[in-house]
């Protein structure tokens, strides 16, 4: 009989542990879900940040073939404020906010505007730039000098950008008809400017500059610029412990001076914030 009670007792035992073992696997699982994002990418040792790797000088592929510019320059410093390295994850800007929300990188450092719409989607920290947005058109043209003279004329924007939701939204119904024809990266929309294929763009000249230089581009800005646009990091919903410690570090780095000497780089002049 002790023997029989014995041999019950350790069915129930391994039962019971079995159970355990069970509910602590699905627990750890829920936790590692639910863990929170900074904690994750600190544990990992990773900051996976998401940009276009086409938008000089903002960010591009090297000779060496590393990711470069304004944007990689502010992930790396973040990344090392962090305490961990930074992997980029090249991505066409309108496959951007995708990508984040499939978790495919941790944030977005690649010059994304900040709008209201953008934010029902992700959050942003505080803007790390600002860059005046102008109408660009080859030196020989003379009849586009505003925004308003694009009525029946072919205007190239890149796909997915703030600058696409401008010319649908705004310009379409206050200018009257022109045609949009959208590009996944900046040089090939300057090429066909160039070549005539389109009539106008509009971009920033921090942009255009090292382009229209290394291509020989005959193309100008002209008239005042058409709009401001706010840049800022993004990430996804929820992860507010990330959002703050981004926020700290970007605003540390404008009060020791770092993020001036990145500015100053890339663009030749201090920044005007």
């Amino acid at each position: 009989m002790k023997k029989k009670y014995s041999y019950l007792t350790l069915v129930l035992l391994m039962a019971f542990t079995l159970i355990l073992s069970a509910c602590g696997s699905k627990d750890d699982k829920t936790s590692e879900k639910n863990a929170d994002l900074l904690q994750q990418i600190k544990d990992r040792g990773t900051l996976k940040v998401g940009l276009m790797g086409t938008y000089q000088p903002y960010n591009f592929l090297n000779e060496k073939k590393e990711m470069d510019g304004f944007d990689a320059d502010i992930a790396k410093e973040l990344g090392k404020r962090l305490g961990v390295d930074v992997e980029f994850v090249s991505q066409e800007f309108s496959g951007m906010v995708a990508g984040l929300q499939t978790k495919k990188f941790d944030a977005v450092i690649s010059q994304m505007t900040i709008t209201d719409e953008r934010k029902k989607q992700m959050d942003f920290t505080e803007p790390y730039i600002t860059n005046n947005v102008k109408v660009i058109v080859q030196e020989k043209n003379n009849t586009i000098k505003t925004v308003k003279d694009f009525k029946g004329k072919n205007i190239g924007v890149g796909l997915g950008t703030n600058d696409e939701t401008y010319l649908r939204t705004e310009l379409l119904p206050e200018v009257g008809d022109f045609t949009i024809k959208t590009y996944d990266d900046v040089i090939t929309s300057l090429k066909d400017l160039d070549s005539g294929r389109i009539d106008a763009t509009i971009n920033n000249m921090y942009a255009l500059k090292p382009v229209v230089e290394s291509n020989g581009f005959k193309i100008k800005a002209v008239g005042e610029p058409v709009k401001s646009d706010k840049a800022g990091i993004a990430i996804r919903k929820g992860n507010e412990s990330l959002l703050k410690e981004l926020n700290k570090n970007l605003a540390d780095m404008k009060k020791d001076g770092t993020y001036k000497e990145i500015f100053v780089k890339w663009f030749g002049e201090e920044p005007q914030e």
